[in-house]
Protein backbone atom coordinates (compact mmCIF):
# COMPACT_ATOMS: atom_id res chain seq x y z
CA UNK A 1 0.00 0.00 0.00
CA UNK A 2 1.57 3.41 -0.72
CA UNK A 3 1.62 5.99 1.78
CA UNK A 4 0.33 9.57 1.43
CA UNK A 5 2.25 12.40 1.08
CA UNK A 6 2.06 13.39 4.96
CA UNK A 7 3.35 9.88 5.90
CA UNK A 8 6.29 9.62 3.82
CA UNK A 9 9.75 10.44 6.02
CA UNK A 10 10.70 14.34 5.69
CA UNK A 11 13.97 13.45 3.67
CA UNK A 12 12.59 11.23 1.49
CA UNK A 13 12.11 12.94 -2.08
CA UNK A 14 8.43 13.44 -1.43
CA UNK A 15 9.65 16.06 0.85
CA UNK A 16 9.95 18.22 -2.17
CA UNK A 17 6.53 17.52 -3.57
CA UNK A 18 5.26 19.11 -0.39
CA UNK A 19 7.30 22.08 -0.72
CA UNK A 20 6.75 22.91 -4.24
CA UNK A 21 3.04 24.37 -3.24
CA UNK A 22 3.96 25.91 -0.84
CA UNK A 23 6.79 27.75 -2.34
CA UNK A 24 4.04 28.37 -5.70
CA UNK A 25 1.91 29.90 -2.54
CA UNK A 26 5.21 32.23 -1.60
CA UNK A 27 5.76 33.30 -5.67
CA UNK A 28 1.56 34.33 -6.12
CA UNK A 29 1.69 35.99 -3.05
CA UNK A 30 4.91 37.83 -4.66
CA UNK A 31 3.25 39.03 -7.77
CA UNK A 32 0.31 40.10 -5.69
CA UNK A 33 1.76 43.61 -5.72
CA UNK A 34 2.29 44.32 -9.52
CA UNK A 35 -0.86 42.37 -9.83
CA UNK A 36 -2.90 45.18 -7.55
CA UNK A 37 -0.78 47.57 -9.76
CA UNK A 38 -2.40 46.10 -13.03
CA UNK A 39 -6.01 45.82 -11.84
CA UNK A 40 -6.32 49.63 -9.46
CA UNK A 41 -5.53 53.02 -9.23
CA UNK A 42 -5.76 55.29 -6.11
CA UNK A 43 -9.62 55.77 -7.23
CA UNK A 44 -10.44 52.17 -7.96
CA UNK A 45 -8.84 50.05 -4.73
CA UNK A 46 -12.34 49.89 -2.80
CA UNK A 47 -13.93 48.71 -5.83
CA UNK A 48 -11.51 46.56 -7.01
CA UNK A 49 -11.49 44.77 -3.54
CA UNK A 50 -15.64 44.06 -3.83
CA UNK A 51 -14.63 42.39 -7.44
CA UNK A 52 -11.77 40.51 -5.74
CA UNK A 53 -13.72 39.58 -2.86
CA UNK A 54 -16.61 38.84 -4.19
CA UNK A 55 -15.09 36.50 -7.23
CA UNK A 56 -14.21 34.44 -3.91
CA UNK A 57 -16.78 34.15 -1.78
CA UNK A 58 -19.09 31.95 -3.28
CA UNK A 59 -16.77 29.28 -4.02
CA UNK A 60 -15.00 29.23 -0.59
CA UNK A 61 -18.87 29.05 0.68
CA UNK A 62 -20.06 26.01 -1.27
CA UNK A 63 -16.78 24.32 0.40
CA UNK A 64 -17.46 25.94 4.15
CA UNK A 65 -21.07 25.51 4.07
CA UNK A 66 -21.42 22.74 6.37
CA UNK A 67 -19.24 24.03 9.03
CA UNK A 68 -20.74 27.46 8.68
CA UNK A 69 -23.99 25.80 9.76
CA UNK A 70 -22.16 24.44 12.79
CA UNK A 71 -20.87 27.72 13.73
CA UNK A 72 -22.01 29.46 17.23
CA UNK A 73 -23.56 32.86 17.88
CA UNK A 74 -20.09 33.83 19.59
CA UNK A 75 -17.91 31.99 16.51
CA UNK A 76 -19.79 34.51 13.95
CA UNK A 77 -19.49 37.13 16.31
CA UNK A 78 -15.49 36.63 16.67
CA UNK A 79 -15.14 35.73 13.15
CA UNK A 80 -16.75 39.40 12.51
CA UNK A 81 -14.69 40.64 15.02
CA UNK A 82 -11.73 39.57 13.46
CA UNK A 83 -13.18 40.68 10.08
CA UNK A 84 -12.87 44.12 10.68
CA UNK A 85 -8.98 44.56 11.28
CA UNK A 86 -8.57 42.00 8.30
CA UNK A 87 -10.40 45.19 5.96
CA UNK A 88 -8.50 47.15 7.69
CA UNK A 89 -5.30 45.48 6.57
CA UNK A 90 -6.59 45.05 2.88
CA UNK A 91 -7.01 48.69 2.26
CA UNK A 92 -4.11 50.04 4.02
CA UNK A 93 -1.68 47.47 2.02
CA UNK A 94 -3.81 47.75 -1.26
CA UNK A 95 -3.63 51.86 -1.37
CA UNK A 96 0.05 51.41 -0.50
CA UNK A 97 0.59 49.08 -3.34
CA UNK A 98 -0.57 51.49 -5.52
CA UNK A 99 1.85 54.73 -4.10
CA UNK A 100 4.79 52.88 -4.21
CA UNK A 101 6.63 50.43 -6.55
CA UNK A 102 6.19 46.62 -5.87
CA UNK A 103 9.65 45.52 -4.78
CA UNK A 104 9.19 48.34 -1.63
CA UNK A 105 5.13 46.85 -1.05
CA UNK A 106 6.72 43.37 -1.07
CA UNK A 107 9.68 44.12 1.34
CA UNK A 108 7.95 46.24 3.70
CA UNK A 109 4.92 44.10 4.66
CA UNK A 110 7.47 41.66 5.29
CA UNK A 111 8.19 43.35 8.59
CA UNK A 112 5.27 42.01 10.31
CA UNK A 113 7.33 38.93 10.68
CA UNK A 114 9.84 40.72 13.03
CA UNK A 115 6.70 43.02 14.77
CA UNK A 116 4.62 40.05 15.66
CA UNK A 117 7.11 38.56 17.77
CA UNK A 118 8.33 41.59 19.51
CA UNK A 119 4.06 41.90 19.87
CA UNK A 120 4.45 38.67 21.38
CA UNK A 121 6.91 39.43 24.27
CA UNK A 122 5.18 43.22 25.14
CA UNK A 123 2.42 41.17 25.75
CA UNK A 124 3.90 38.34 27.47
CA UNK A 125 5.82 40.74 29.48
CA UNK A 126 9.42 39.25 28.48
CA UNK A 127 12.32 40.37 26.97
CA UNK A 128 13.08 38.92 23.26
CA UNK A 129 16.71 37.95 22.46
CA UNK A 130 19.21 40.10 22.01
CA UNK A 131 19.83 38.08 18.71
CA UNK A 132 16.06 38.89 18.05
CA UNK A 133 16.07 42.69 18.60
CA UNK A 134 19.26 43.29 16.65
CA UNK A 135 17.73 41.49 13.53
CA UNK A 136 14.51 43.81 14.56
CA UNK A 137 17.20 46.72 14.34
CA UNK A 138 18.58 45.69 10.89
CA UNK A 139 15.72 45.66 9.47
CA UNK A 140 13.98 48.87 10.56
CA UNK A 141 18.00 50.25 8.72
CA UNK A 142 17.11 48.13 5.62
CA UNK A 143 13.73 49.87 5.51
CA UNK A 144 14.89 53.12 6.31
CA UNK A 145 17.88 52.76 3.07
CA UNK A 146 15.02 50.99 0.88
CA UNK A 147 12.19 53.86 1.02
CA UNK A 148 14.57 56.19 0.80
CA UNK A 149 16.87 54.78 -1.73
CA UNK A 150 19.76 55.16 -0.08
CA UNK A 151 19.32 59.49 0.67
CA UNK A 152 17.52 60.96 3.04
CA UNK A 153 14.26 61.45 0.96
CA UNK A 154 11.25 60.48 3.39
CA UNK A 155 9.08 57.46 3.02
CA UNK A 156 6.05 57.85 0.33
CA UNK A 157 2.54 57.59 0.90
CA UNK A 158 2.56 54.29 -0.08
CA UNK A 159 5.41 53.15 1.87
CA UNK A 160 3.72 54.58 5.17
CA UNK A 161 0.48 52.91 4.37
CA UNK A 162 2.24 49.63 3.88
CA UNK A 163 3.91 50.39 7.02
CA UNK A 164 1.07 50.37 8.65
CA UNK A 165 -0.38 47.48 6.98
CA UNK A 166 2.39 44.98 8.44
CA UNK A 167 1.66 46.47 11.76
CA UNK A 168 -2.24 45.81 11.79
CA UNK A 169 -0.86 42.77 10.50
CA UNK A 170 0.93 41.70 13.53
CA UNK A 171 -1.89 42.68 15.20
CA UNK A 172 -4.15 40.95 13.69
CA UNK A 173 -1.61 37.68 13.86
CA UNK A 174 -1.71 38.27 18.07
CA UNK A 175 -5.85 39.02 17.80
CA UNK A 176 -6.27 35.64 15.85
CA UNK A 177 -4.27 33.61 18.60
CA UNK A 178 -6.39 35.26 21.41
CA UNK A 179 -10.08 35.22 20.02
CA UNK A 180 -11.37 32.77 22.11
CA UNK A 181 -13.96 32.03 20.53
CA UNK A 182 -12.68 31.41 17.14
CA UNK A 183 -10.02 29.36 18.93
CA UNK A 184 -11.17 25.73 17.75
CA UNK A 185 -13.60 26.92 14.96
CA UNK A 186 -13.17 25.36 11.74
CA UNK A 187 -10.90 27.70 9.68
CA UNK A 188 -12.58 27.38 6.34
CA UNK A 189 -15.54 29.00 8.53
CA UNK A 190 -14.57 31.07 10.31
CA UNK A 191 -11.93 32.15 7.28
CA UNK A 192 -15.09 32.75 5.05
CA UNK A 193 -17.13 35.03 8.05
CA UNK A 194 -13.63 37.46 8.27
CA UNK A 195 -13.95 37.51 4.34
CA UNK A 196 -17.65 38.18 4.09
CA UNK A 197 -17.29 40.96 7.06
CA UNK A 198 -14.47 42.73 4.93
CA UNK A 199 -15.88 42.42 2.02
CA UNK A 200 -19.37 44.21 3.34
CA UNK A 201 -16.86 46.81 4.57
CA UNK A 202 -15.23 47.53 1.28
CA UNK A 203 -19.14 47.51 -0.48
CA UNK A 204 -20.32 50.23 2.07
CA UNK A 205 -17.45 51.84 1.57
CA UNK A 206 -17.27 51.95 -2.38
CA UNK A 207 -20.79 53.50 -1.87
CA UNK A 208 -19.09 57.14 -1.03
CA UNK A 209 -15.52 56.63 -2.54
CA UNK A 210 -14.34 56.27 -6.16
CA UNK A 211 -16.84 54.68 -9.05
CA UNK A 212 -19.14 51.41 -8.65
CA UNK A 213 -17.66 48.13 -8.58
CA UNK A 214 -19.90 47.13 -11.83
CA UNK A 215 -18.70 49.99 -13.25
CA UNK A 216 -14.56 49.58 -12.61
CA UNK A 217 -15.52 45.63 -13.96
CA UNK A 218 -16.97 47.04 -17.07
CA UNK A 219 -14.00 49.03 -17.85
CA UNK A 220 -11.59 46.18 -17.63
CA UNK A 221 -10.06 44.80 -20.74
CA UNK A 222 -8.91 40.87 -20.70
CA UNK A 223 -5.65 41.32 -19.51
CA UNK A 224 -7.16 43.31 -16.12
CA UNK A 225 -9.67 40.62 -15.75
CA UNK A 226 -6.81 37.83 -16.04
CA UNK A 227 -4.91 39.70 -13.10
CA UNK A 228 -7.95 40.12 -11.00
CA UNK A 229 -8.73 36.13 -11.56
CA UNK A 230 -4.93 35.69 -10.36
CA UNK A 231 -5.99 37.54 -7.46
CA UNK A 232 -9.13 36.19 -6.34
CA UNK A 233 -7.88 32.18 -7.43
CA UNK A 234 -4.30 31.89 -6.93
CA UNK A 235 -3.35 35.12 -4.44
CA UNK A 236 -6.83 34.34 -1.96
CA UNK A 237 -8.72 30.75 -2.91
CA UNK A 238 -5.15 28.61 -3.84
CA UNK A 239 -3.19 29.82 -0.91
CA UNK A 240 -5.71 29.20 1.45
CA UNK A 241 -6.03 25.81 0.86
CA UNK A 242 -2.62 24.69 0.23
CA UNK A 243 -1.80 26.33 3.59
CA UNK A 244 -4.60 24.44 5.06
CA UNK A 245 -3.03 21.62 3.69
CA UNK A 246 0.23 22.15 4.34
CA UNK A 247 0.21 22.58 7.92
CA UNK A 248 -0.99 19.27 8.51
CA UNK A 249 1.60 17.34 5.65
CA UNK A 250 4.35 19.28 7.18
CA UNK A 251 5.47 21.08 9.76
CA UNK A 252 4.35 24.77 10.84
CA UNK A 253 8.11 25.90 10.73
CA UNK A 254 9.24 24.37 7.43
CA UNK A 255 5.72 25.92 6.25
CA UNK A 256 6.52 29.39 7.43
CA UNK A 257 10.35 29.69 5.81
CA UNK A 258 8.81 28.91 2.47
CA UNK A 259 6.56 31.35 2.51
CA UNK A 260 9.28 33.73 4.02
CA UNK A 261 10.41 33.88 0.33
CA UNK A 262 7.85 35.90 -0.47
CA UNK A 263 9.70 39.46 -0.64
CA UNK A 264 12.22 37.72 -2.46
CA UNK A 265 9.79 36.94 -5.18
CA UNK A 266 8.21 40.33 -4.45
CA UNK A 267 11.68 41.90 -5.52
CA UNK A 268 11.99 40.04 -8.25
CA UNK A 269 8.34 40.85 -10.04
CA UNK A 270 9.06 44.12 -9.13
CA UNK A 271 12.18 44.27 -10.90
CA UNK A 272 11.45 42.05 -13.89
CA UNK A 273 8.20 42.92 -14.49
CA UNK A 274 7.37 46.35 -13.17
CA UNK A 275 11.11 48.09 -14.36
CA UNK A 276 11.36 49.08 -10.92
CA UNK A 277 14.79 50.68 -10.75
CA UNK A 278 16.97 50.54 -7.32
CA UNK A 279 19.77 52.43 -6.60
CA UNK A 280 22.58 50.99 -4.67
CA UNK A 281 21.82 51.61 -1.13
CA UNK A 282 18.14 50.84 -2.00
CA UNK A 283 19.21 47.87 -3.10
CA UNK A 284 21.86 46.97 0.18
CA UNK A 285 18.01 47.95 2.41
CA UNK A 286 16.49 45.73 0.51
CA UNK A 287 18.85 43.01 1.24
CA UNK A 288 18.98 44.06 4.40
CA UNK A 289 15.35 43.49 4.79
CA UNK A 290 15.33 39.92 3.04
CA UNK A 291 18.37 39.11 6.01
CA UNK A 292 16.89 40.80 9.08
CA UNK A 293 13.46 39.05 8.76
CA UNK A 294 15.06 35.54 8.06
CA UNK A 295 17.27 35.89 10.85
CA UNK A 296 14.74 37.51 12.86
CA UNK A 297 12.30 34.45 12.27
CA UNK A 298 15.13 31.87 13.42
CA UNK A 299 15.96 33.90 16.69
CA UNK A 300 12.58 35.13 17.62
CA UNK A 301 10.95 34.21 21.23
CA UNK A 302 8.87 31.02 21.21
CA UNK A 303 5.02 32.01 21.22
CA UNK A 304 3.39 31.90 24.43
CA UNK A 305 0.96 29.10 25.17
CA UNK A 306 -2.10 30.56 25.01
CA UNK A 307 -3.72 28.26 28.27
CA UNK A 308 -7.47 27.15 27.96
CA UNK A 309 -9.25 27.60 31.30
CA UNK A 310 -11.58 24.26 31.20
CA UNK A 311 -8.63 21.79 30.29
CA UNK A 312 -5.26 23.60 31.29
CA UNK A 313 -3.76 22.75 27.79
CA UNK A 314 -1.84 24.78 25.81
CA UNK A 315 -3.19 25.76 22.26
CA UNK A 316 -2.22 24.32 19.69
CA UNK A 317 0.83 25.35 17.08
CA UNK A 318 -1.72 26.21 14.34
CA UNK A 319 -3.27 28.29 16.87
CA UNK A 320 -0.89 30.25 18.52
CA UNK A 321 1.62 30.54 14.95
CA UNK A 322 1.71 28.97 11.36
CA UNK A 323 0.38 29.89 8.24
CA UNK A 324 -3.27 29.50 9.80
CA UNK A 325 -3.43 32.66 11.66
CA UNK A 326 -2.25 34.59 8.39
CA UNK A 327 -4.32 36.79 6.41
CA UNK A 328 -4.62 36.46 2.65
CA UNK A 329 -2.10 38.68 0.69
CA UNK A 330 -3.03 41.57 -1.26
Amino acid sequence: MSASLSDLPEGSSSSVLRDLPVLLVAVVWGSSFLAVQRVAEPGTVVAMLVLRFGLVLPLLGVVAWRALRRLSRAEWLGGAALGLVLSGIFLLETCGAVHTSATNAGLIISLAMVLTPLGESALGRTAPPKAFLAAAGLAVLGVALLTGDGGLRPPTLGDLLVLGAALVRSAYVLAMARTRAVRDTDMLAVTWVQLAVATGVFSVVALSVGPAPWTVARSYGAGQWAWLLHLSLFCTLFAFFVQMWAVRATSPSRVSLLLGTEPLWAAVFGITMAGNRMGPLALLGGALVLVATEWGRRTAPAPALIRNEDEGEGASGRDAVGPSAEPAQV
